[in-house]
Protein backbone atom coordinates (compact mmCIF):
# COMPACT_ATOMS: atom_id res chain seq x y z
CA UNK A 1 0.00 0.00 0.00
CA UNK A 2 1.15 3.30 -1.37
CA UNK A 3 0.11 6.56 0.36
CA UNK A 4 -2.38 8.09 -2.30
CA UNK A 5 -4.34 11.08 -1.76
CA UNK A 6 -7.88 9.71 -2.10
CA UNK A 7 -9.28 13.25 -1.20
CA UNK A 8 -7.98 16.09 -2.58
CA UNK A 9 -9.65 18.75 -1.06
CA UNK A 10 -10.30 20.42 -3.80
CA UNK A 11 -13.72 19.81 -5.13
CA UNK A 12 -12.82 17.78 -8.82
CA UNK A 13 -14.89 14.91 -9.38
CA UNK A 14 -11.79 12.24 -11.08
CA UNK A 15 -13.37 10.85 -14.31
CA UNK A 16 -13.00 7.27 -12.80
CA UNK A 17 -14.37 6.18 -9.60
CA UNK A 18 -11.16 5.51 -7.15
CA UNK A 19 -10.93 1.94 -5.77
CA UNK A 20 -10.48 2.51 -2.13
CA UNK A 21 -7.78 -0.15 -0.59
CA UNK A 22 -8.60 -3.06 1.71
CA UNK A 23 -9.13 -1.94 4.78
CA UNK A 24 -6.61 -2.98 8.34
CA UNK A 25 -7.90 -6.63 9.00
CA UNK A 26 -8.96 -5.73 12.40
CA UNK A 27 -11.23 -2.81 10.47
CA UNK A 28 -13.26 -4.75 8.10
CA UNK A 29 -16.70 -5.40 8.70
CA UNK A 30 -17.22 -9.13 10.35
CA UNK A 31 -18.98 -12.06 8.71
CA UNK A 32 -19.00 -10.05 4.97
CA UNK A 33 -16.82 -11.26 1.66
CA UNK A 34 -15.27 -7.88 0.52
CA UNK A 35 -13.87 -8.01 -3.29
CA UNK A 36 -10.35 -6.44 -2.63
CA UNK A 37 -8.40 -4.81 -6.13
CA UNK A 38 -6.36 -7.87 -6.32
CA UNK A 39 -9.40 -9.85 -6.82
CA UNK A 40 -9.29 -12.08 -3.09
CA UNK A 41 -12.15 -11.51 -0.54
CA UNK A 42 -11.44 -9.59 2.74
CA UNK A 43 -12.70 -12.15 5.01
CA UNK A 44 -10.27 -14.62 3.97
CA UNK A 45 -7.62 -12.61 5.25
CA UNK A 46 -9.39 -11.33 8.19
CA UNK A 47 -7.47 -12.64 11.66
CA UNK A 48 -10.24 -12.72 14.32
CA UNK A 49 -9.32 -11.48 17.64
CA UNK A 50 -9.55 -14.84 19.46
CA UNK A 51 -6.11 -15.96 16.63
CA UNK A 52 -4.60 -12.16 17.03
CA UNK A 53 -4.79 -11.74 21.14
CA UNK A 54 -2.11 -12.13 23.20
CA UNK A 55 -3.31 -12.40 26.70
CA UNK A 56 -1.44 -12.37 29.80
CA UNK A 57 0.04 -15.98 31.79
CA UNK A 58 -1.69 -14.45 34.79
CA UNK A 59 -4.90 -13.54 32.59
CA UNK A 60 -4.81 -16.99 31.34
CA UNK A 61 -4.96 -18.44 34.91
CA UNK A 62 -7.71 -15.63 36.15
CA UNK A 63 -9.91 -16.83 33.42
CA UNK A 64 -9.39 -20.20 34.41
CA UNK A 65 -10.36 -19.55 37.89
CA UNK A 66 -13.59 -17.61 36.78
CA UNK A 67 -14.85 -20.82 34.65
CA UNK A 68 -13.90 -23.12 37.47
CA UNK A 69 -16.05 -21.33 40.07
CA UNK A 70 -18.76 -19.64 37.38
CA UNK A 71 -17.78 -16.48 38.98
CA UNK A 72 -17.94 -13.24 36.64
CA UNK A 73 -13.90 -12.27 35.16
CA UNK A 74 -13.56 -8.39 36.28
CA UNK A 75 -10.47 -7.18 34.41
CA UNK A 76 -9.29 -3.78 35.09
CA UNK A 77 -6.88 -1.25 33.12
CA UNK A 78 -6.74 1.58 30.70
CA UNK A 79 -8.65 1.89 27.50
CA UNK A 80 -7.79 0.19 24.96
CA UNK A 81 -5.66 -2.32 26.68
CA UNK A 82 -6.93 -5.46 24.92
CA UNK A 83 -10.04 -6.25 27.79
CA UNK A 84 -12.65 -6.35 26.02
CA UNK A 85 -11.12 -8.82 23.35
CA UNK A 86 -10.80 -11.59 25.84
CA UNK A 87 -14.30 -12.71 25.80
CA UNK A 88 -13.66 -13.01 22.36
CA UNK A 89 -10.76 -15.52 22.44
CA UNK A 90 -12.99 -17.50 25.20
CA UNK A 91 -16.05 -17.64 23.65
CA UNK A 92 -14.09 -19.45 20.38
CA UNK A 93 -11.82 -21.81 22.44
CA UNK A 94 -15.01 -22.87 24.10
CA UNK A 95 -17.03 -22.77 21.49
CA UNK A 96 -19.91 -20.98 23.17
CA UNK A 97 -21.08 -19.15 19.96
CA UNK A 98 -21.55 -15.29 19.54
CA UNK A 99 -20.94 -12.96 22.09
CA UNK A 100 -23.42 -11.01 23.44
CA UNK A 101 -22.74 -7.40 24.73
CA UNK A 102 -23.78 -4.67 27.38
CA UNK A 103 -21.92 -1.32 26.71
CA UNK A 104 -22.86 0.33 30.06
CA UNK A 105 -23.11 4.39 30.56
CA UNK A 106 -24.50 6.42 33.37
CA UNK A 107 -28.29 6.03 32.37
CA UNK A 108 -27.84 1.90 32.12
CA UNK A 109 -30.46 -0.12 34.15
CA UNK A 110 -30.92 -3.24 34.84
CA UNK A 111 -33.66 -3.60 34.07
CA UNK A 112 -33.15 -2.54 30.28
CA UNK A 113 -30.07 -5.78 30.55
CA UNK A 114 -32.91 -8.39 31.01
CA UNK A 115 -35.90 -7.00 29.20
CA UNK A 116 -37.32 -4.34 27.28
CA UNK A 117 -41.66 -3.92 27.39
CA UNK A 118 -42.99 -2.22 24.88
CA UNK A 119 -46.55 -0.89 26.24
CA UNK A 120 -46.84 2.37 24.26
CA UNK A 121 -46.73 -0.31 21.07
CA UNK A 122 -48.89 -2.87 22.64
CA UNK A 123 -51.76 -0.15 23.16
CA UNK A 124 -51.77 1.34 19.40
CA UNK A 125 -51.72 -2.53 18.34
CA UNK A 126 -54.81 -2.98 20.54
CA UNK A 127 -56.33 0.22 19.27
CA UNK A 128 -55.95 -0.45 15.91
CA UNK A 129 -57.80 -3.51 16.29
CA UNK A 130 -60.18 -2.16 17.85
CA UNK A 131 -61.02 0.51 14.47
CA UNK A 132 -60.68 -2.64 12.34
CA UNK A 133 -63.25 -4.97 14.39
CA UNK A 134 -65.27 -2.90 16.36
CA UNK A 135 -67.01 -4.75 19.23
CA UNK A 136 -64.30 -7.63 18.81
CA UNK A 137 -61.95 -6.14 21.15
CA UNK A 138 -64.02 -4.93 23.50
CA UNK A 139 -65.08 -1.55 22.16
CA UNK A 140 -68.00 0.15 20.26
CA UNK A 141 -71.06 -1.78 20.47
CA UNK A 142 -72.03 -5.54 19.88
CA UNK A 143 -74.73 -8.23 20.47
CA UNK A 144 -74.80 -9.48 23.62
CA UNK A 145 -73.81 -13.30 23.68
CA UNK A 146 -73.59 -16.37 25.52
CA UNK A 147 -71.22 -17.31 28.28
CA UNK A 148 -69.57 -19.40 26.09
CA UNK A 149 -69.36 -17.24 23.72
CA UNK A 150 -67.85 -14.53 25.55
CA UNK A 151 -65.27 -17.20 26.63
CA UNK A 152 -64.48 -18.00 23.20
CA UNK A 153 -63.91 -14.09 22.19
CA UNK A 154 -61.49 -13.84 25.23
CA UNK A 155 -59.49 -16.75 24.05
CA UNK A 156 -59.36 -15.27 20.52
CA UNK A 157 -58.32 -11.88 22.02
CA UNK A 158 -55.63 -13.29 24.05
CA UNK A 159 -54.20 -14.94 21.07
CA UNK A 160 -54.43 -11.98 19.03
CA UNK A 161 -52.89 -9.39 21.52
CA UNK A 162 -49.77 -11.33 21.39
CA UNK A 163 -47.98 -9.72 24.13
CA UNK A 164 -44.81 -11.86 23.22
CA UNK A 165 -44.42 -9.23 20.07
CA UNK A 166 -43.22 -6.29 22.44
CA UNK A 167 -41.26 -7.85 24.60
CA UNK A 168 -37.51 -8.57 24.35
CA UNK A 169 -35.02 -9.99 25.87
CA UNK A 170 -32.00 -7.55 26.60
CA UNK A 171 -28.15 -9.29 26.72
CA UNK A 172 -28.32 -10.39 30.22
CA UNK A 173 -31.61 -12.01 29.70
CA UNK A 174 -30.38 -13.72 26.80
CA UNK A 175 -27.48 -14.60 28.62
CA UNK A 176 -29.68 -16.31 31.14
CA UNK A 177 -31.56 -18.31 28.70
CA UNK A 178 -31.24 -22.27 29.24
CA UNK A 179 -29.11 -24.14 27.23
CA UNK A 180 -26.76 -26.76 27.05
CA UNK A 181 -23.73 -25.20 27.21
CA UNK A 182 -23.51 -21.21 28.87
CA UNK A 183 -23.42 -17.81 26.47
CA UNK A 184 -20.53 -15.53 27.13
CA UNK A 185 -21.34 -11.96 28.15
CA UNK A 186 -19.38 -8.98 28.23
CA UNK A 187 -20.57 -6.05 30.38
CA UNK A 188 -18.48 -3.06 29.42
CA UNK A 189 -17.08 -0.05 31.12
CA UNK A 190 -18.88 -1.38 34.75
CA UNK A 191 -17.61 1.60 36.00
CA UNK A 192 -19.25 4.20 33.88
CA UNK A 193 -22.29 3.07 35.55
CA UNK A 194 -24.94 4.57 38.01
CA UNK A 195 -23.88 4.03 41.44
CA UNK A 196 -26.60 1.54 42.33
CA UNK A 197 -25.67 -0.74 39.45
CA UNK A 198 -23.35 -3.05 40.50
CA UNK A 199 -25.09 -3.47 43.59
CA UNK A 200 -28.33 -4.37 41.42
CA UNK A 201 -26.60 -6.88 39.68
CA UNK A 202 -25.58 -8.98 42.72
CA UNK A 203 -28.93 -10.98 43.26
CA UNK A 204 -29.18 -11.83 39.38
CA UNK A 205 -25.89 -13.14 39.13
CA UNK A 206 -25.66 -15.02 42.51
CA UNK A 207 -29.71 -16.58 41.30
CA UNK A 208 -29.36 -16.77 37.78
CA UNK A 209 -33.09 -16.18 37.14
CA UNK A 210 -35.46 -13.34 37.14
CA UNK A 211 -39.00 -13.04 36.15
CA UNK A 212 -40.81 -10.52 34.07
CA UNK A 213 -43.93 -9.24 35.74
CA UNK A 214 -46.06 -8.62 32.86
CA UNK A 215 -45.72 -12.25 31.78
CA UNK A 216 -46.09 -13.65 35.28
CA UNK A 217 -49.74 -12.08 35.20
CA UNK A 218 -50.66 -12.78 31.68
CA UNK A 219 -53.26 -15.05 30.83
CA UNK A 220 -50.89 -17.43 28.81
CA UNK A 221 -48.72 -19.53 30.95
CA UNK A 222 -46.69 -19.79 27.69
CA UNK A 223 -45.56 -16.66 25.62
CA UNK A 224 -42.60 -16.58 22.97
CA UNK A 225 -40.65 -13.20 22.87
CA UNK A 226 -38.10 -11.94 20.94
CA UNK A 227 -34.36 -12.62 21.96
CA UNK A 228 -31.38 -9.40 21.98
CA UNK A 229 -30.58 -11.53 18.96
CA UNK A 230 -31.78 -10.81 15.44
CA UNK A 231 -34.24 -13.37 14.20
CA UNK A 232 -34.03 -15.54 17.35
CA UNK A 233 -36.94 -16.04 19.88
CA UNK A 234 -37.77 -18.14 22.68
CA UNK A 235 -40.70 -19.68 24.41
CA UNK A 236 -41.22 -18.61 28.21
CA UNK A 237 -43.09 -20.20 31.18
CA UNK A 238 -45.01 -17.85 33.77
CA UNK A 239 -42.71 -15.32 32.33
CA UNK A 240 -39.44 -16.94 34.11
CA UNK A 241 -36.12 -16.48 32.35
CA UNK A 242 -33.82 -19.34 34.28
CA UNK A 243 -29.95 -20.49 33.17
CA UNK A 244 -29.25 -24.08 33.48
CA UNK A 245 -25.68 -22.77 32.69
CA UNK A 246 -24.59 -19.41 34.58
CA UNK A 247 -23.16 -17.67 31.37
CA UNK A 248 -19.31 -16.63 31.11
CA UNK A 249 -19.30 -13.15 31.88
CA UNK A 250 -16.23 -10.63 31.74
CA UNK A 251 -16.53 -7.39 32.86
CA UNK A 252 -14.49 -4.34 31.99
CA UNK A 253 -12.96 -1.14 33.82
CA UNK A 254 -11.20 1.62 33.40
CA UNK A 255 -10.02 2.06 36.85
CA UNK A 256 -12.14 4.94 37.12
CA UNK A 257 -14.13 4.25 40.60
CA UNK A 258 -14.75 1.65 43.54
CA UNK A 259 -16.90 -1.03 43.91
CA UNK A 260 -18.56 -2.22 46.91
CA UNK A 261 -17.41 -4.82 48.30
CA UNK A 262 -20.32 -7.38 48.27
CA UNK A 263 -19.79 -7.05 44.36
CA UNK A 264 -15.85 -7.45 44.35
CA UNK A 265 -15.90 -10.41 46.21
CA UNK A 266 -18.57 -12.40 44.09
CA UNK A 267 -15.79 -11.72 41.18
CA UNK A 268 -12.71 -12.82 40.05
CA UNK A 269 -10.29 -9.61 39.92
CA UNK A 270 -7.50 -9.33 37.60
CA UNK A 271 -5.52 -5.65 36.85
CA UNK A 272 -4.06 -5.58 33.31
CA UNK A 273 0.02 -5.61 33.49
CA UNK A 274 1.72 -2.84 31.98
CA UNK A 275 2.39 -3.12 27.98
CA UNK A 276 6.15 -4.09 27.19
CA UNK A 277 7.73 -4.04 23.93
CA UNK A 278 7.95 -7.99 23.71
CA UNK A 279 4.49 -7.41 24.11
CA UNK A 280 3.15 -4.78 21.82
CA UNK A 281 5.70 -6.39 19.34
CA UNK A 282 4.04 -9.86 19.63
CA UNK A 283 0.63 -7.80 18.84
CA UNK A 284 1.55 -6.36 15.77
CA UNK A 285 3.19 -9.10 14.25
CA UNK A 286 -0.21 -11.20 15.41
CA UNK A 287 -2.12 -8.46 13.30
CA UNK A 288 0.24 -7.48 10.59
CA UNK A 289 2.21 -10.36 10.55
CA UNK A 290 6.21 -9.97 10.09
CA UNK A 291 7.07 -6.37 11.30
CA UNK A 292 10.87 -6.60 11.85
CA UNK A 293 11.40 -3.36 10.00
CA UNK A 294 13.34 0.30 11.94
CA UNK A 295 9.97 1.93 11.66
CA UNK A 296 8.08 -0.39 13.45
CA UNK A 297 10.41 -0.96 16.26
CA UNK A 298 11.26 2.43 16.83
CA UNK A 299 7.64 3.34 17.05
CA UNK A 300 6.76 0.42 19.47
CA UNK A 301 9.53 1.97 21.52
CA UNK A 302 8.60 5.43 21.76
CA UNK A 303 4.86 4.16 22.11
CA UNK A 304 6.22 1.97 25.29
CA UNK A 305 7.97 5.07 26.47
CA UNK A 306 5.11 7.30 26.52
CA UNK A 307 3.12 4.37 28.01
CA UNK A 308 5.62 4.84 31.31
CA UNK A 309 5.41 8.21 31.58
CA UNK A 310 1.57 8.18 32.20
CA UNK A 311 0.32 8.77 28.97
CA UNK A 312 -3.22 7.45 28.43
CA UNK A 313 -3.04 5.39 24.39
CA UNK A 314 -4.31 2.68 23.21
CA UNK A 315 -3.11 -0.51 21.02
CA UNK A 316 -5.49 -0.03 18.30
CA UNK A 317 -3.53 3.35 17.76
CA UNK A 318 -0.13 1.83 17.41
CA UNK A 319 -1.63 -0.99 14.82
CA UNK A 320 -3.01 1.87 13.11
CA UNK A 321 -0.01 4.38 12.78
CA UNK A 322 2.26 0.95 12.09
CA UNK A 323 -0.72 -0.35 9.32
CA UNK A 324 -0.11 3.36 7.32
CA UNK A 325 3.60 4.24 8.05
CA UNK A 326 5.96 1.02 8.56
CA UNK A 327 8.25 0.67 5.16
CA UNK A 328 7.77 3.00 2.50
CA UNK A 329 3.94 3.84 2.18
CA UNK A 330 4.40 7.59 3.08
CA UNK A 331 7.79 8.19 1.93
CA UNK A 332 8.08 12.24 2.70
CA UNK A 333 9.26 12.22 6.09
CA UNK A 334 7.89 15.25 7.32
CA UNK A 335 4.21 13.58 6.42
CA UNK A 336 5.47 10.88 8.11
CA UNK A 337 6.08 12.19 11.50
CA UNK A 338 2.48 14.45 10.92
CA UNK A 339 0.44 11.27 10.31
CA UNK A 340 2.47 9.86 13.51
CA UNK A 341 1.53 12.38 15.55
CA UNK A 342 -2.15 12.38 14.34
CA UNK A 343 -2.57 8.68 14.50
CA UNK A 344 -0.62 8.40 18.59
CA UNK A 345 -2.50 11.59 20.30
CA UNK A 346 -3.11 10.77 23.87
CA UNK A 347 -6.11 9.80 25.10
CA UNK A 348 -6.48 11.90 28.34
CA UNK A 349 -8.31 15.05 26.03
CA UNK A 350 -10.30 15.40 22.65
Amino acid sequence: MNWTPYYTGTGTVPELSPTLPAPPPWRAPANRDHSGTNGQTWKALLPSPAGTYQPDPGLVEAVNAALYLRRPLLLTGPAGSGKSTVIEQIAAELRLGSVLRWHITSRSALTDALYRYDALGRIHAHNVRAIDHPGASGTGRAPRRSARTTLAARAARATRDDIGDFIQLGPLGTALLPGSTPRALLIDEIDKSDLDLPSDLLDILERGHFEIPELARHSRSRVTVRTVEPGISHELHNGLVECQEFPVIVLTSNGERDFPAPFLRRCVRFNMPMLTASTLTQIVEAHLETVDDDTTKTMVDAFVDRLNRGESLAVDQLLSAVHLLRGNHVQDEAQRMRLQELLLQGLGRA
